[in-house]
Parts: structure tokens; C-alpha cells; sequence
């Protein structure tokens, strides 16, 4: 069967942008992961991410920031993988309401975008009410953006396509370490179940002529 036109399945009223971890202390100025927000700035996920949220935000399609937060005093973190404690140890506390775990500035967030904290785990579709807050709203397709490709990206995209939405990944507004990798897993995993398309395929099939970069 072939692939759905990208136009289609991006119904602005049915589609939401998941921005997932495009904040200030993972890939912005307070980062305490620099090499991943070194690897975010080659493929210049920011700029590529205010496009996006840009264009989804004048066709009325949701936008939503996917911010990774820690409770105070440790409640509820996960201790049960090396990357939780290397990512403490490294100094990602992640305290609500602190200014590393808001969106980068160029992200704002604007009037009408909504942020959704994370607690626990990789993925803000597991434990967390997106799923079913997209559900309510009538979304059916989800843009995917942001980091890691290592682990986030892939636990988005496997947990929104066994909930039955249609996976748009972006494959030039997520990174990962090494930089060679998140093709790897692009081209060997997750193209056999999400929609691939660039930051300029998806402004076109959105707003057509609208800039990449503001």
C-alpha cells in the first residue's frame, strides 16, 4: 500500500507537534547534556523547531512541549538505568518551575501552546495524560521534534504508533550522539513506522512558502 500524502495525514485540526525536550537545560543555554545540545545545534534543531511550531501554530494545529521535570526532593525519579543517574550526576535536576526546564526562548511558549511536564520515564505518552488529552482533542497524527534519538525519539514514535496515531518524524529537528546514529536508527527502525519527512516537507504540506528559519 503506498504511504499517505503528508498533506493528508497533517490535518491542521487533527495534528499535534510534540516538541520533546527542546528545553533549556537539555539542548538550550543551561544545558547540562552539552554534547547532545552540541549535536542539536549541527542540525540546528531550534531554528528548525520555531519553523515548525511557527507554521503549526497559524493553521491552528496544537503545539505541545514535552519538558522532562524532576519532583522535588527526588519523589517518583527513576533510579533503575544508568542514564538516570549519569544525567543527575551531570547536574539535570530538572526542578519545576526552574528555568531549565522551560522551552528554549526562540520556543517561547506562545498563547495557545501548552507545556506537559514529564515525570518519570522517556516517553510523555506513558504515565502521563497526553495520550489522553490528544484524544479528546480530536489528534490523530503527531509531529515528532526534539531529542534524544538515542532513547526519547524512539519511545515517542513506538508508543504513539501502538496508540494508532499516524508518526510524522522530523528527521531534521531531532539529534542524538553520536550524530551518525540518529541516522542509523532513523533509516533502520523507525522509517518501517512513522512518516518521514524534513522541517521544509512538513511547512509545505502546513503553510506552503512559509521560511524554514525566522
Amino acid at each position: 500500500m503506498p504511504p499517505t500524502p503528508l498533506a493528508e495525514l497533517l490535518v491542521p485540526s487533527r495534528t499535534a507537534l510534540l516538541l520533546q525536550e527542546v528545553q533549556r537545560g537539555v539542548v538550550g543555554d543551561l544545558s547540562a547534556l552539552p554534547e547532545l545540545a552540541a549535536a542539536a545545534a549541527r542540525v540546528e534543531l531550534i531554528p528548525h523547531a520555531v519553523a515548525l511550531a511557527a507554521a503549526a501554530r497559524a493553521t491552528g494545529a496544537h503545539v505541545v512541549h514535552c519538558t522532562a521535570e524532576n519532583l522535588p526532593g527526588g519523589f517518583g525519579v527513576n533510579r533503575n538505568a544508568r542514564l538516570f543517574a549519569g544525567a543527575r550526576k551531570a547536574g539535570a535536576d530538572n526542578v519545576p518551575g526552574s528555568e531549565s526546564v522551560s522551552p528554549v526562548p526562540e520556543l517561547g511558549p506562545e498563547p495557545g501552546d501548552h507545556v506537559l511536564p514529564r515525570y518519570h520515564g522517556l516517553s510523555p505518552l506513558t504515565g502521563g495524560p497526553l495520550d489522553t488529552l490528544l484524544r479528546n482533542s480530536g489528534v490523530t497524527t503527531v509531529i515528532v521534534a526534539g531529542v534524544s534519538s538515542n532513547l526519547a525519539i524512539p519511545n515517542i514514535v513506538f508508543d504513539a504508533v501502538n496508540r494508532s496515531y499516524q508518526v510524522v518524524l522530523v528527521t531534521d529537528a531531532i539529534a542524538g550522539v553520536p550524530d551518525e546514529y540518529t541516522a542509523q536508527i532513523v533509516r533502520g527502525s523507525l522509517s518501517l513506522i512513522a512518516t518521514l519527512a524534513t522541517t521544509r516537507d512538513v511547512l509545505d504540506a502546513l503553510a506552503p512558502g512559509r521560511p524554514v528559519t525566522s
